[in-house]
């Protein structure tokens, strides 16, 4: 049972391994691809953020974010192959973080094709982040086993 979870890890965090790679190799001085998708839609969530919410949303550079997004991405999934609660909280945090940025069906009309894409990206990442949630109750579930220092009992008469 152990492997297969141990498998199971893996081929879950490579999706974000191999994200996190492909965005690394393609980083250049601009962010590569990653920033110039990213850049309108951030925009467009931190103009709604300080519309909605009356608070001004200080300049982020979008080459951060995308640095943020990569080292999340990396040191969570490497954390979670080996079966880190932490590694599983970077992951998890990603998710909440770019999900609603990336995937922003609400923008769209419900009709369009864009609407169904997004919203099934959406309802996907948010699979990911409810079976992060899962491995983590699961893992804060099991009882911790305790080495007990078992001394041999000798019997005296």
């Amino acid at each position: 049972m152990g492997f297969i979870s141990f498998v199971g890890r893996v081929l879950f965090a490579s999706l974000f391994l191999l994200s996190a790679y492909q965005e690394f190799i393609e980083f250049g001085n601009d962010g590569g691809p990653a920033a110039k998708a990213l850049k309108p839609k951030f925009n467009l969530f931190i103009k709604q953020v300080s519309k909605n919410t009356g608070f001004g949303v200080p300049h982020i550079d979008i080459k951060t974010v995308i640095a943020a997004t990569m080292f999340l991405k990396g040191f969570g999934g490497l954390l979670f192959i080996f079966s880190s609660s932490f590694g599983a909280f970077l992951l998890l945090m990603y998710l909440a973080f770019i999900t609603p940025i990336v995937y922003d069906f609400y923008n769209h009309e419900m009709e369009s094709a864009q609407f169904v894409q997004l919203f099934f990206k959406f309802s996907q990442n948010l699979a990911f982040i409810g079976a992060l949630l899962f491995f983590l109750g699961m893992k804060n579930s099991i009882p911790r086993r305790r080495s007990k220092g078992r001394t041999a009992k000798t019997k005296t008469n």
